[in-house]
């Protein structure tokens, strides 16, 4: 599960993204770093503040409804967040790839930040109905902890806004991600076939394609990302497809329903949802030289800055 030094290297990452040393458009860079930020965030709300501090503290993270709401809402917002940042850094790679026409006016920096604004303004409003769905359990008057409404698994008001959730995160996600890749590996296939018969063995041979190049790297970035993704997040897709299907979460919070197959797999899922909040960073640093290079400056400049004081 991500942890403190997941945050750090996130932190690390976007300051280096930031600086914009590493030789990506203004419109990649802002997709990064949002995606950066977004993982961040998902560590702080969904790590740290859901798990980490409820599991050593009593009060009044467990107890307190205002609480326990708002870190539900800011849990799935920020999951939301970074899923569709994902997207949209997908979609403006496919548009800077197969449409050549459309990439001048859209694939900039300036559209990069409206579409970035635009996600978290709809995530943060399609994700406040999460504050109401908590009650607290009482013994003998006294608070214990929230817990669901058992109104959640029974309104249709609350199915119908479940159902929305799901589909947007991450079934949706999962089939644009999907299709925009088949059909830029499609567009590069035929591009390249073209770009080979028109430049002939000859002049292959003797001179690099840069445009090949550069395409070859962003492509790399784009489907190392999408690829982690899917990846990361299909065991919690299917179950929560399974779930809801064999009308499982009902008995969610019971204790004693143990006898079930998927009941580990309740578990694996959401540490793979997490994990992948640490996967693009280790991405970025693993696809791209020159944020490798950049981190490498960064993890050795203190110790070059002690021989300079020393000699």
């Amino acid at each position: 599960m991500a942890s403190v030094p997941d945050m750090g290297l996130n932190l690390l990452v976007i300051l280096i993204l930031s600086r914009g040393r590493c030789g990506l458009s203004g419109c990649i860079t802002c997709y990064l770093v949002a995606m950066a930020s977004a993982d961040l965030s998902v560590i702080l709300t969904d790590v740290i503040l859901k798990q980490i501090i409820p599991l050593y503290s009593t009060d009044p993270f467990t107890k307190n409804l205002t609480l326990c709401g708002l870190i539900d809402c800011l849990t799935h917002a920020t999951t939301d967040c970074s899923v569709w940042f994902t997207v949209a850094f997908t979609f403006d790679r496919f548009v800077a790839i197969c449409c050549q026409k459309l990439k001048t006016k859209y694939c900039t920096w300036r559209t990069a930040l409206v579409v970035i604004a635009t996600i978290c303004v709809l995530s943060s409003l399609k994700n406040i109905p999460w504050y109401f769905r908590y009650e607290v359990a009482y013994l003998f008057f006294i608070p214990l902890f929230c817990m669901v409404k058992f109104s959640y698994y029974s309104s249709p008001l609350w199915k119908a806004f479940d159902f929305l959730h799901r589909v947007t995160t991450p079934l949706l996600p999962f089939v644009l991600i999907l299709l925009l890749n088949g059909l830029t590996v499609r567009y590069i296939l035929l591009a390249s076939r073209a770009r080979r018969r028109l430049r002939g063995n000859g002049d292959r041979e003797n001179h690099k394609d840069a445009e090949m190049e550069n395409r070859r790297k962003s492509i790399i970035l784009l489907f190392s990302i999408s690829a982690s993704f899917i990846l990361l997040w299909m065991t919690q897709a299917v179950y929560t497809i399974h779930e809801r299907v064999t009308l499982n979460h009902i008995f969610d919070r019971l204790p004693f329903v143990k006898d079930r197959l998927p009941f580990v797999i309740a578990y694996i899922g959401p540490m793979l949802q997490l994990l992948s909040s640490c996967s693009n960073t280790c991405i970025y640093v693993v696809t791209q030289s020159k944020v490798r290079e950049e981190l490498k400056n960064v993890f050795t400049y203190p110790f070059v800055l002690i021989v300079q004081l020393v000699t």
